[in-house]
């Protein structure tokens, strides 16, 4: 028998996936239904540019928003040169992507090398030596040898290409496998994240404009965590799972939502709050003396509006509890200062 034809991932559907296909189907019909989808979606720039910055910094890019849209509009950046270059790059690849086939070795090849041009001398290569991810001065996975590289991505694709799978448990099953072979020298985590979302457009157009990557930068610990935890499983079961999950939690926040209730307090909360921060700094920051006022009037209309979230949900009374801004809140944010 063709062994092109008997390759198969190995991964399991679980409920819990099932469940995730299932709601991410029905709030992308939802999204697809509306008369102007585009406008839907906020300005398809604005998430260009929230994807590119999403995935490059879990890569350790430290460029921000506002310095990628000025490299998009050609001004100068006074940055280090290899993020500027990673950035041009990135808007090079990713106005570039709609025109690529998920399945084709050589134009995901072509992929690398606009993502990669000028950072490594590779780009567009599968590598020749032996690489390894490290994690905290650990190595956490060594990725199989170089001369395998070729053999195991002509599979995956082929499988890719043959699956009649849903391509929300494809794309995610495809992004997994990539990283465990990692066939290039550097640039495997963001050359995977961008496969995936071309995969995901192909099914629905919406995805090319959806930064799913944003939210896998928020949860960047987890996202290595369910990689380590898959290969652990010799199943990508986890992978799937925490994949699904952040593409859940991304079409969810680009439908149209009723705006939150804001009350001056909670406005300014949402001001003040920087990062991650305890109640002790916000409230500081705030400039609040009672704690009860504080509670009622900022932190728990805040948190019932879902504009933040505790760091340590399951543990609300934490001493090393913290608070943050959620990507609601984040939005809301954005569009008051927007006008």
């Amino acid at each position: 028998m063709n062994k092109e034809n008997t390759y198969r991932p190995p991964y399991t559907i679980t409920p819990a996936i099932l469940n995730l296909v299932a709601k991410i189907s029905e709030t992308v019909g939802r999204l697809s239904a509306l008369t102007d989808a585009a406008k839907a979606l906020r300005l398809r720039r604005s998430n260009r540019i929230r994807t590119i910055r999403g995935s490059l910094a879990i890569e350790g890019n430290t460029l921000s928003e506002e310095q990628i849209t000025a490299i998009l509009d050609g001004k100068r950046v006074i940055a280090p040169p290899r993020e500027i270059q990673e950035v041009r790059n990135a808007i090079a690849a990713y106005e570039r992507f709609e025109q690529w086939r998920p399945e084709v070795e050589a134009e995901l090849l072509e992929a690398h090398r606009i993502l990669m041009a000028g950072l490594i001398d590779e780009a567009g290569a599968y590598r020749r030596g032996g690489v390894g991810v490290m994690a905290d001065g650990q190595v956490i996975h060594m990725a199989p040898p170089a001369d395998r590289v070729p053999a195991l991505m002509h599979d995956l694709l082929q499988w890719l290409g043959a699956s009649d799978q849903h391509p929300l448990i494809a794309s995610s099953v495809f992004h997994y496998e990539f990283e465990f072979i990692h066939p290039f020298a550097d640039g495997n985590g963001r050359m995977g994240r961008l496969w995936q979302t071309l995969i995901l457009t192909r099914w629905n157009p919406l995805f090319a404009d959806i930064p799913v990557e944003s939210l896998v930068h928020e949860h960047q610990l987890e996202y290595y965590q369910a990689l380590q935890n898959s290969t652990g499983q010799t199943d990508s079961a986890s992978f799937i799972e925490f994949m699904l999950r952040m593409i859940l939690d991304a079409v969810s926040s680009a439908a149209p939502q009723v705006a939150p209730q804001v009350t001056p307090q909670v406005e300014r909360l949402l001001e003040m709050l920087d990062g991650e921060m305890t109640r002790e700094e916000l409230q500081s920051a705030l400039g609040l003396q009672d704690r009860k006022s504080f509670r009622e009037r900022y932190l728990k209309p805040a948190l019932a509006e879902g504009l933040i979230e505790m760091t340590i949900p399951g543990k609300p009374n934490s001493r090393l509890q913290k608070y943050r801004l959620t990507d609601k809140g984040w939005r809301w944010l954005k569009r008051r200062d927007n006008g």
